[in-house]
């Protein structure tokens, strides 16, 4: 793809590089083809429709420059506010913005000024734009708020791009805020294209950052405070082997009473684009701290005989030790707590 992309730019400047070489050879000689005395002007067949033809071709040069300057003045721009503005997400987003505002506005005067140099009256043309305009914004007034939201999405600073967003169900990170649409890309590949107008709820994932969390099961033969102490003696440990996590992990204690198991709970703070990359490490480790102290991860099942009591021996200060441990954990991620933890 990077290929690809590079291959393009490298046709693109050869091509722009070609353009204005021969708009500077045409000005050089401008006087000889656009001059009273232009070659041009001169008869170089009895056919009529020959030297019409012929008598076009400066039109055609003035074409050219025109189209090479407006395209010239295109890329100089989008180059000096990639380098003054896209230091940031939001200073991205404001470049992608002003970009697609100069295109069309480059493009619809590129567009009347080559057809004042084919001869086309453009005066008559922009006058009787007053009247198409209005036809346009009566027939047009989605298209009106669609432009209206993106500036105000954009200047509300409501997203960014390169946040990751879920618009209607959809899940992605933002690509392009356009005058007229939003681009958003989930993790397949796959383009949602909403028009800006239309976007009514969006949950932006990439504000504040967010609560990964993990679900261990273990058997109910396991002593909870032998096995809250050996977590107690590996969360650094944890941390330390998952870069993602910005805060934590921490202990919330035990989730739930499953069938066949004793559900614990942890949690760590994450960037979103981090978020699932994190929970899978998180799961990963602490299946690993699990099987390296013998604490046995049941599989669902349904329990038809008795299971023989196995004595685990706890003394009080292991006891007073896990309840510490318990309790400090739940003072630490108190700003995690949430009505889904």
């Amino acid at each position: 793809m990077k290929n690809k992309e590079t291959k393009y730019s490298l046709s693109a400047i050869i091509i722009l590089s070609v353009l204005v070489i021969i708009t500077i050879v045409l000005y050089v000689f401008s006087d000889k083809i656009y001059g009273a005395n232009s070659v041009f002007n001169k008869t170089i067949s009895a056919n009529l429709f020959v030297n019409k033809i012929y008598s076009k071709i400066p039109s055609l040069f003035k074409s050219i420059q025109i189209i090479t300057i407006s395209w010239l003045i295109l890329w100089v721009s989008r180059a000096f506010l990639n380098r003054l503005l896209a230091k940031s997400n939001r200073g991205k987003t404001i470049v992608k913005l002003i970009n697609n505002l100069l295109k069309y506005t480059i493009v619809i005067i590129a567009i009347f000024m080559v057809l004042g140099a084919w001869g086309v009256n453009t005066t008559a043309l922009l006058a009787s734009a007053g009247l198409i305009s209005l036809i346009i914004v009566l027939g047009a007034q989605s298209l009106i708020s669609d432009i209206l939201a993106g500036m105000f999405i954009v200047f509300e600073d409501e997203f960014r791009v390169g946040d990751i967003v879920i618009i209607d169900g959809w899940r992605g990170t933002v690509d392009e805020i356009g005058i007229r649409a939003t681009k958003v890309i989930d993790w397949q590949g796959n383009v949602k294209i909403v028009n800006n107008s239309e976007i009514s709820t969006i949950i932006n994932q990439s504000k504040e950052l967010s609560v990964t969390t993990c679900v261990v099961a273990i058997d109910y033969r396991e002593s909870i405070p032998k096995v809250e102490l050996i977590i107690k003696n590996n969360l650094e440990k944890i941390k330390a082997d998952i870069p993602e996590i910005v805060e934590g992990p921490y202990y919330k204690g035990v989730d739930s009473l499953g069938d066949s198991s004793v559900n614990l709970l942890f949690v760590a703070t994450v960037k979103e684009a981090d978020y699932y990359a994190a929970q899978r490490a998180l799961n990963r480790e602490i299946k690993i701290i699990f099987d390296e102290n013998g604490i046995n991860i049941p599989f669902p099942q349904v329990t038809v005989s008795y299971a023989e009591e196995e004595n685990v021996t706890v003394t009080k200060k292991e006891e007073r030790q896990a309840s510490e441990f318990n309790a400090e954990q739940r003072t630490v991620s108190k700003n995690m707590e949430n009505t889904n933890i």
